[in-house]
């Protein structure tokens, strides 16, 4: 038995939804961590740390405002890679930079015992329970990882496989009052024999 076959996600919670405009909404992920904004930091900006919990890929550090960075997404069914520069890092407390079209803002402060991780990005309405869960599987991750327990990245498509995943998806869309998206099965042609 692996530590994916250990994992399993808590409720959905942590997690609100604000509206922009009829397409795109803000997700904002909020999570309480007992490690110093210092730790946390590094996890959120050191390629190595990004490798054990991420949806993606950076070919180097994204602490330092004004650095070019490509994020490469990871289990994506199409390879995805973006050059982005980084809007702002002011270490540990502040993070941001694009993502494709979506910004990224990472907060991260200071509470008894640890950090409140913040992560507010955009997201098409249509994906907002997959974006919802996905990062709630990530944050997870990053949690174990902190703690020096990690269960290894869970990101992309085999994310969608996992059974706490699905939960989450449905139970975010009914939280939110969307309809829980599914992405379409492979064709034949593209599945793995």
């Amino acid at each position: 038995m692996n530590a994916h076959d250990q994992y399993t996600p808590g409720p959905p919670t942590g997690v609100q939804i604000r509206k922009s405009d009829a397409l795109t909404w803000e997700l904002v992920v909020v999570r309480e961590l007992r490690h110093p904004p210092e730790k946390v930091w590094l996890a959120i900006t050191d390629p190595e740390h990004l490798r054990e919990w991420a949806p993606f890929d950076a070919d180097k550090s994204l602490a330092t405002a004004g650095a070019s960075v490509k994020l490469t997404t990871v289990n994506a069914p199409q390879p995805h890679i973006t050059e982005t520069r980084i809007m702002r890092a002011d270490a540990p407390h502040f993070l941001e930079y694009m993502w494709g079209a979506n910004p990224m803002r990472w907060e991260l402060e200071p509470i008894p015992g640890g950090t409140r991780l913040t992560l507010s990005t955009a997201i098409n309405k249509n994906f907002i329970s997959m974006g919802a869960a996905g990062w709630h599987v990530c944050f997870d991750i990053l949690a174990s990882f902190l703690y020096g327990t990690p269960v290894g990245r869970l990101v992309g498509t085999d994310t969608m496989k996992f059974a706490g995943w699905q939960r989450l998806n449905e139970e975010y869309a009914h939280q939110f009052g969307v309809e829980a998206r599914k992405l379409p099965p492979r064709p034949p042609s593209q599945q793995k024999s």
